[in-house]
Formats: structure tokens, C-alpha cells, sequence
């Protein structure tokens, strides 16, 4: 048989993946040609054969005998059957309406109102040019349309001919009234195994939004190695994203577009409630999604809200899934009970300020709860026309209504009020991203002189050398053991603003470290400056460690005007600007330039989960007028205008990456003898240590992940037309105001593309959860990082100096945010920092063994989560290492915000995947 095969030329013929995988060998190859021809050996006179040559000249023939030869017949493309298997994720709660509809739609099923399928082929019709396809497939809706399960999975048929090829795409066209989540499609059948479409996509009814949804296979594409079949659509789905730009997007839409921070105020309701539009000429910002509501009648220039509970536009595959959004509405339902009792106390009682009268009434937050602690759970509950839900609280005040004891307190009630423990925080707390090296003494602002008065520090060298352990500044400083948090020139611009408005009251703050011979750091100064008023001394202020009681209460109120100022910066400029606002434009131009075949495009996926509709929703109730963020931060309606003065003079792309913004801030420098390539002038300082074991996982899986389909070519980067498009418009478009800036990284060589995806990928995930869940464990207990300071220091020609000295416990309590203001806090910072069941953790991913159709890529991601799971040992281990006094102690708080798993709830640890809270 060998013999007869290499006579008939069959060693020549490839085998089509499109083969059934039984019978004989021989056959196929006799009977299945992918060029539409049968081989059939057949009997013939000289004659004839002489004849039947000279016609079929140009088919090779191998002549078995004098009489008997092969000869080429042409003949119909054979048809067979293959199978869908589509998974539909169901929601588990539906209202009144849904029900019905859905109902209606299993009727409606049996007369045509159905989901119908077609496969389309990575081949074109060698007559028709166009993309072959299968016949249509229908779904039995109807059959299991009552099934109570998470996930329903249906089949269907298509009947295809043997010269159909491979599907690349799938298209659905849903008929029926409702939308619906498509999770994936398997097809069997084809010889070359499962073809698997990963959709993890809202179906719109066709009523809504004509035409077919198309899905791709998860099999990754270049865009010059896109299938002929394929091109034409992999164009029409990116200019369908793209939408034109105009009108209203309704939430059934799947378009991103761009638009400026244009909706944060509701100039209708008032003047007071008017909010400068972010970005643009005037106040540079980042861009937004845009929504296309109209204007305000008051003013044209302003977008109209959209106030709870009226639903905020993003994509509608970006809004959350229903776990996350339960999650979610729990933890707001639980801020408006925290924030509904104490408002309903506040306005039956005589007493106005309700400020804590002391440590207790912050302490019964959490053992009693709200309602035990106002006296509320027999009267209030029964008088007042509360909701239904609110009047069954009364037993729930061990849960709704109580706070979990924050964790910052829960081992060592009173390290908050350690020197030790303040400067800890700073390397081991929520805020780890604002020390830097002191490299200037005194320190020099770069402000306006003219305008905010001489640029030199009031500090001198006779305030802080007693604390430097027998150095002079010179040689503390060269020998780096002098670190500041500097908030001077971010806050001195809008002190005057700020402190005009009731009950807030700020200082532009400088404080100086000391570096320990322990690896610690000792705070040795705090200054703090006021609007220059043409006499420096009136305008500033410097404070040292205390020597005696009253200098112990200055002190403690000063770091409290520090840990004020850190959590403003904290919220506004490194966790909302740095990784919220500033990775949106970059979501946004994916979705409208990278095709879902594109190989970076699956990359990126899981790192842009749900940060658009996250974002909308702090434009709708945390960044805008009267937000949280407004109500709950020392400088109220000027929240946002601090966090775009930092986008225009301090935020730089290619400074935001870790080890770019570790020597930025002068805490490490080039040292290649280093694991990481660097040396940190701190040894221990736990987010730079953990984080760079997360950077380089990170980089190694996304150079991993670019070679492969890059190798080291830098044409190919260059070439790569959707990528070019994608980073180009993320800067012209999605960051237009600082577009000019040379600071922006070329796209040209392999290296550019793995550093600029590696920066993103750390933004999105460890950068995010290094800011972010520790929110309400470190600041959940408000005198550890109060957000609002009322009081200014006292001074002694005051008329409340005798107050002070009367009773400082009180005057420190009165100067921290009132009750009403801290539960609202305290709320808000506890549903941030909540997981929710849904969350996806770095190294993981949906479908983790079919997002890609790539082994090779599989296999590495595999490699990527088995280093993820390693570094969480490691991180433990430096957990339990006595000599890291900067996470290990007597009632030390252990650093595990850049531990990558964690449970669903507020844990203080966990790397999600994506900025997704």
C-alpha cells in the first residue's frame, strides 16, 4: 500500500484539519481533497487515454500501468454536521418585568423569535470573494428556558461542506425581547479539534440593536496575518465600538468614545453646586467616557446628571456583573444606614457639632454600634416612617449598623499615637508612594515667589540636628538618611480657598524623617505654612518632637494636619489620578483600536475589567459636587482641582511605572548587582520590596507573551497598525492635554511595547491594591488618618488657647471630623476596600485554558500564576522575619496589600487583576 501511495502522488497531499477522524487513511486522501478533486482510478483504451490526456494536461497523473491510470474528477464538496455547545449565564434575581419578558420570549420561541447562529470561515469563496459560511443554527430556547442553574448550556447544528475550512467567527442574532449573557461557544466536529469563541457578552435583542453580534474564535491574529474570511469583519466590529460620536448613548450600547470631566457639578441646582470642567486648555485632565447626555439649562458647557438611582452609561459589557454589583449595593445600602441614623440623631438633638466627646464614642462604633451608641433602637425606630428595611435593623446593629474593629487598631490600640508607627506608615500603609529622599536642605518650593511668598523653607538646621545622632545635615543627607513628605506646594495655591470655607481648615505641610541605625524611621519636623501675608515667621510654623504636654498635644495635632494632607493626596492624586482616571483613556482606545483578535488586546483584557463602570460611578457619587469625597476631605469642593494641578505639573506616564518611581523619588538607585536592578536606600520598605517581586513577574510574563508574537522584530511593532493606533490615540486623544509633552515613551522597538503594557498591567493591579484596600483597615479608625481637620493649631495670643490647655483631649477630638462626617467616611472607605466574590487576582483569568487558542501562551500564563502563588509565600515569610521591624512587631500590622489572593470581604490583602473598585 506504501508502494501504491507514493505511486499516486499521496505523500504530496496534506491532510485537512476538516477530516473526519475515522475510516481509512487512504481513502481520506482519495476521497477529501481541500481542492474540490476526487482521484478515482479507472480502466481506459490507448485511445481514449490519448484523448482524456490531453484534456486534463494540467492535473499531474501517475500512470500505474499501460491501462490503468488516475484520473481528476471534479466533483461537489461533500456536507457534514457540527456541533455548537453555547453556555448562557443566567441571572440569578430578576424583577417583575424581567419575568415576564422572559416568559413571553419562551412563547415567542416556538414561532420564530429565537437566537440564530452562523459560523463563518477564516476562507473565502474562491467565486464569491466573501467569507465562506454554515448553514444557520437555531437554539432550542424555549426547552430550557425555567432551568434554575447559574448556566445553561445549549446546542445547535450546522451543517458545513469539507471545503469550509476553520471558523474564525461566529455571529448571533438575538430575536428575542431581552438581552442576554453569552459566557462562550464551544463547536465540535472539525479534525482539528475544538474551535472555542470566549464571548463573555451581553446579547442585545434585535429590536434594540439590528444586525448580529459577531464573536471571534479565541485563536490570536496579527493584523497583516488576519484570514481573508476574517478582515472584513475584524473592521466592521472596531467601527461599530467606535460609534460616530453624537447623541445620547443609551446603556444597552457597546460604544466608547471620549469626553471631559464635564458632569462632576448640577449647576440647576444652585451656583454653590457649579464644578470646573477637567480637561482642556484651562485644567488638563484625563478623558472620560463619554455619554452624551445633554447640557444643563443653566449651563450649556455643563452635562446634566445623572443622580441615583437613574443608571450612569458605560459600555454595557463594562458594567458589573451581578455578583459584583450585589456586592456593591450592599456596601452602599450599608453607607446610607451609617449616614441615615446619625443625620436623623443629628436633627433631633439641641447639640449642633456632635463632635466625639471622647476616645469612647469612637471606640463604641465598633463594640455597640450606631443604634446602641445614639440611643435610637426603642425610639427613633418606632416614630419615624423609616423604609421597611431599616425598621428590622434593630437586631442587625451587630452587623449593618456595627463597624469591624479596623485592623490598624485591632492589634495595638494606641500605636496611632507612636511616633514609630506614624513613620512606619508611610513605607507600610495605605499611602506608601509619597516619601522621597530629602535632597534639598532646607527644601525649595517651585512656586510662584510673587505669589505665594519666598520659596525657601523656614526649616533650619538648628531644628532638626539634635535628632540626627551626631551627624550634621550635610552628612545625613549624603549618607540618605533624610526622607519628607512634602505637601507644601500642592496645597499652599488653594489654602486660602480651603480654609474660607466652615469647619475646614488645612496648613501646607513639610515633614522630615529620620533614618534609624534599625532601618526605622523617626519623624523630626513638621512645618507648616500658611498664605504668605508678607512676614514669613506669621506665615509658618515648625514644630519638633515633644520635650513636655503641651508640646505633646501641638505635636500630635500638627501629625494630624499631616495625615490630612496624606490622605487627601492618597485619594485624589495617587489612587484616583494615578490609576483610576489615568488608565481609562487607554481602556477606552483598546476597545475602539484593538481588534478582540488582536494578541495585546487579549492581554489587557482581565486589566480592564469593570474600571469604566467603577469610574462613572465615582463621577456620580464620590468625585462629584457634594460627594463623598467632598464632604468627607479637608478641601471640599476643591478636591478635583487639587487632583488636576497634580495631572499638570506632576504626573508622568513614563515615570509611573515602579522602579521609574522608586528613583523619581530617590528611594533607590541604579544598581544592577541587584536582584532587581536596583538598590533601595530603605532595605526595608515593604510596597518597594514586595512590589518589585510583582514588576518583574509582570515583565517577564508580558515579554514572554510579545516575543512570541513579535519576536525581536521592530518593524513588526512599527507595522502593526492597530497597536500604533491604539497607543497613539490613548495620547492625542485620551490624555490630549499633555499630549505635546516629550516625556511620552516611543513605540518602536519590542522594549517599548513590554515597558509600556508592563506599566499599565502594574497601574491596573498591584499599584491599584497597594492604594486601595487598606483604606478602611488603616483609615477606618479616623484618628489614625483623619481625611477632614476643622482646627487649626492654637496659638498663644488665641482666644482658644485656654480652651486647649484646658482640655486638649478635647480640642484634639473637636478638630477631627464630626461623627456624621467620620460614619460616612468610615462607610464609604469599607465598601472600597471589600472584594467582591467575583474578583478576579493577578495570574488569573476567565476560561484560563481557552482565552487564547495558543498552547505555548497557555502554558506561560500557567508558569505567570505559579510565580504569582511563589511571591505570596515570600511575602509571608518576610511577614514572620523579626529583623523586618517594619512589618513584623508586638502589634505590628504585617504587610499583605501586595499579597495576590484574598477572600471576598474586607481583608487588607489581594491583587485584582483590574482598577474594579
Amino acid at each position: 500500500m506504501a508502494g501504491v501511495n507514493e505511486t499516486l502522488g499521496l505523500s504530496l497531499v496534506e491532510r485537512s484539519c476538516l477530516l473526519p477522524s475515522s475510516g481509512s487513511l487512504l481513502n481520506h486522501r482519495l476521497n477529501w481533497q481541500p481542492n474540490k478533486l476526487r482521484f478515482t482510478p479507472v480502466l481506459l483504451s490507448p485511445e481514449q487515454r490519448r484523448v482524456h490526456l490531453r484534456r486534463v494536461s494540467r492535473i499531474p497523473i501517475a500512470a500505474i500501468s499501460e491501462n490503468f491510470v488516475i484520473v481528476a474528477v471534479e466533483e461537489q464538496p461533500v456536507k457534514f454536521k457540527v456541533r455548537a455547545v453555547v453556555t448562557v449565564r443566567k441571572k440569578h434575581k430578576e424583577d417583575l418585568k424581567e419575568t415576564i419578558v422572559k416568559h413571553l420570549d419562551a412563547l415567542t420561541d416556538k414561532i420564530g423569535r429565537n437566537v440564530v447562529l452562523q459560523l463563518v470561515s477564516t476562507e473565502v469563496d474562491s467565486k464569491t470573494k466573501a467569507p465562506k459560511k454554515s448553514s444557520e443554527a437555531v437554539l432550542n430556547w424555549s426547552k430550557k428556558w425555567n432551568v434554575r442553574s447559574e448556566r445553561v448550556n445549549y446546542t445547535a447544528e450546522f451543517t458545513v461542506d469539507s471545503s469550509f475550512g476553520i471558523p474564525g467567527a461566529i455571529t448571533v442574532s438575538n430575536k428575542h425581547q431581552k438581552e442576554f449573557f453569552l459566557e462562550n461557544i464551544t463547536i465540535e466536529g472539525f479534525a482539528c479539534g475544538p474551535v472555542h469563541f470566549a464571548c463573555n457578552s451581553w446579547v442585545q435583542s434585535t429590536k434594540d440593536h439590528p444586525g448580529s453580534r459577531i464573536f471571534f474564535s479565541n485563536k490570536p491574529y496579527l493584523p497583516w496575518e488576519t484570514p481573508d474570511g476574517l478582515k472584513e469583519l475584524r473592521e466592521k466590529e472596531l467601527r461599530g465600538l467606535r460609534g460616530d460620536g453624537k447623541g445620547a448613548r443609551k446603556l444597552s450600547d457597546r460604544i466608547y468614545d471620549y469626553d471631559t470631566y464635564k458632569d462632576l457639578g448640577n449647576p440647576d441646582k444652585g451656583v454653590e453646586f457649579s464644578r470646573a470642567t477637567l480637561g482642556g486648555e484651562d485644567i488638563p485632565y484625563p478623558r472620560r467616557c463619554r455619554t452624551g447626555r445633554p447640557p444643563t439649562e443653566t449651563d450649556m458647557n455643563a452635562e446634566s446628571r445623572a443622580e441615583k438611582p437613574v443608571p450612569i452609561y458605560v459600555p454595557r459589557d463594562e458594567a458589573f456583573e451581578e455578583s459584583k454589583q450585589k456586592t456593591f449595593s450592599v456596601g452602599r445600602l450599608k453607607a446610607v444606614l451609617h449616614n441615615l441614623i446619625p443625620s436623623l440623631f443629628a436633627s433631633l438633638s439641641a447639640d449642633d457639632n456632635h463632635d466625639f466627646k471622647d476616645f469612647c464614642d469612637v471606640d463604641s462604633l465598633y463594640k455597640e454600634g450606631l443604634l446602641l451608641k445614639l440611643g435610637l433602637q426603642d425610639e427613633l425606630m418606632k416614630k419615624l416612617p423609616l423604609p421597611n428595611i431599616v425598621s428590622k435593623l434593630q437586631e442587625s446593629s451587630q452587623s449593618l449598623l456595627r463597624y469591624d474593629t479596623p485592623t490598624i487598631v485591632s492589634r495595638d490600640k494606641f500605636a496611632w499615637l507612636r511616633d514609630d508607627e506614624f513613620a512606619r506608615q508611610t513605607l507600610a500603609g495605605i499611602n506608601p508612594v509619597s516619601i522621597r529622599r530629602l535632597e534639598v536642605f532646607p527644601p525649595v518650593s517651585q512656586l510662584d515667589p510673587e505669589v505665594y511668598g519666598p520659596q525657601e523653607s523656614a526649616l533650619k538646621e538648628e531644628h532638626i540636628v539634635g535628632y540626627l545622632g551626631g551627624l550634621s545635615v550635610q552628612q545625613a543627607m549624603e549618607e540618605n538618611k533624610l526622607f519628607t513628605l512634602d505637601y507644601h506646594d500642592i496645597y499652599l495655591p488653594f489654602l486660602e480657598r480651603i480654609n474660607a470655607l466652615e469647619g475646614r481648615k488645612a496648613y501646607a505641610t513639610r515633614t522630615i524623617f529620620f533614618l534609624t541605625p534599625l532601618g526605622t524611621l523617626k519623624p523630626i519636623a513638621i512645618e507648616l505654612s500658611l498664605p504668605y501675608t508678607g512676614s514669613h515667621s506669621q506665615s509658618t510654623r515648625v514644630l519638633t518632637p515633644p520635650v513636655d504636654a503641651t508640646t505633646s498635644w501641638l505635636w500630635q495635632l500638627a501629625r494630624a494636619h499631616v495625615c490630612s494632607n496624606d490622605a487627601g493626596v492618597h485619594q485624589l492624586v495617587n489612587h484616583w489620578l494615578r490609576t483610576h482616571a489615568s488608565i481609562e483613556p487607554f481602556v477606552i482606545a483598546a476597545h475602539r483600536q484593538l481588534s478582540a483578535m488582536h494578541p495585546i488586546f487579549k492581554l489587557l483584557d482581565p486589566h480592564m475589567r469593570y474600571t469604566l463602570d467603577i469610574n462613572a460611578l465615582a463621577r456620580q457619587t464620590l468625585i462629584s459636587a457634594e460627594g463623598v469625597i467632598e464632604s468627607c476631605f479637608t478641601p471640599g469642593p476643591y478636591c478635583m482641582e487639587i487632583s488636576a494641578a497634580a495631572y499638570r505639573s506632576l504626573w508622568r506616564f513614563d515615570l509611573e511605572g515602579l522602579p521609574a518611581d522608586l528613583i523619581r523619588r530617590g528611594m533607590a538607585v541604579l544598581d544592577l548587582t541587584q536582584p532587581h536592578g536596583l538598590k533601595l536606600l530603605i532595605e526595608d520598605y515593604p510596597y518597594a520590596n514586595d512590589g518589585l517581586l510583582i514588576w518583574d513577574a509582570i515583565e517577564s510574563w508580558v515579554r514572554t507573551y510579545v516575543n512570541h508574537y513579535y519576536g525581536d522584530s521592530s518593524s513588526s511593532i512599527r507595522t502593526d497598525t492597530e497597536l500604533q493606533a491604539w497607543y497613539s490615540e490613548s495620547i492625542n486623544q485620551g490624555h490630549a492635554d499633555l499630549r505635546h509633552q516629550s516625556w511620552w515613551p516611543s513605540l518602536s522597538t519590542v522594549d517599548d511595547l513590554v515597558s509600556i503594557l508592563t506599566t499599565l498591567i502594574w497601574l491596573a493591579s498591584a499599584q491599584h491594591a497597594a492604594l486601595n484596600f487598606g483604606q478602611y483597615p488603616y483609615g477606618g479608625y479616623v484618628p489614625n488618618r483623619p481625611p477632614l481637620m476643622r482646627r487649626l493649631l492654637p496659638q498663644e495670643d488665641d482666644p482658644e488657647y485656654a480652651n486647649f490647655r484646658a482640655d486638649p483631649h478635647r480640642f484634639f477630638l473637636s478638630s477631627l471630623p464630626t461623627l456624621l462626617q467620620a460614619t460616612q467616611f468610615m462607610a464609604v472607605v469599607d465598601t472600597l476596600s471589600t472584594h467582591s466574590p467575583d474578583e478576579e487576582y493577578l495570574g488569573e483569568r476567565q476560561q484560563p485554558s481557552t482565552w487564547s487558542g495558543d498552547a505555548e501562551i497557555i502554558e506561560a500564563l500557567y508558569g505567570f500564576s505559579a510565580e504569582i502563588r511563589g511571591i505570596e509565600k515570600e511575602i509571608q515569610k518576610r511577614n514572620h522575619d523579626p529583623n523586618l521591624r517594619n512589618r513584623c512587631g508586638a502589634g505590628v500590622l504585617p504587610y499583605e496589600l501586595l499579597v495576590p489572593s484574598s477572600e471576598p470581604g474586607v481583608t487588607c490583602r489581594g491583587v485584582p487583576n483590574s482598577v474594579s473598585i
